[in-house]
């Protein structure tokens, strides 16, 4: 069963695919990540050379290669951005929003050494609420269920999933 995750960045989409993955066995597939090794370069040079429509474009191709993915899909926050890509991921078996509070999301943002993220590199906490906001009610409608991930575990938020599927 394909499951995706989605989510404002910071919500823990790669964190709890992966142990999602693990717990059913299955694969996980990071699309910011397979991206990147596709293109052969960071996003944000992707972004600086091509811009931001043309890595949008190149996502829904990725997602469309992935909508049969057996395991679970954790695509870029802003995946949900363009209505071709709503219309697919309202079409697969599972779609999970792990909804966090913008506070909390700063926070494991500000924490996070591993990802870089172009989009919100030196934009003030307003700005950054620019972006989140008008994204809340597209993730809200296109998810089969929204889990609240604030002040839950990774491993808490993979077994809500779990739960819903009745592993």
């Amino acid at each position: 069963m394909t499951i995706v995750l989605i989510g404002f960045m910071g919500a823990g989409k790669t964190t709890v695919g992966k142990i999602l993955a693990q717990k059913t066995s299955s694969k996980q597939v990071d699309l910011d990540k397979y991206i990147v090794d596709k293109i052969n370069m960071p996003i944000s040079e992707y972004f600086d050379k091509y811009g931001v429509e043309a890595f949008r474009t190149l996502e829904t191709q990725i997602l469309k290669e992935h909508v049969n993915f057996p395991g679970i899909v954790s695509p870029g926050g802003g995946v949900i951005l363009k209505e071709e890509n709503q219309a697919i991921l309202r079409n697969m078996p599972l779609v999970v929003y792990l909804q966090t509070n913008l506070d909390e999301l700063l926070n494991r943002i500000e924490h996070d050494y591993e990802n870089y993220r172009p989009l919100i590199d030196d934009k003030t906490v307003d700005e950054i609420r620019e972006i989140y906001l008008p994204r809340v009610p597209l993730y809200e409608d296109i998810a089969h269920h929204t889990i609240n991930t604030t002040d839950k575990t990774p491993e808490q938020i993979a077994d809500m999933i779990l739960a819903l599927v009745g592993d």
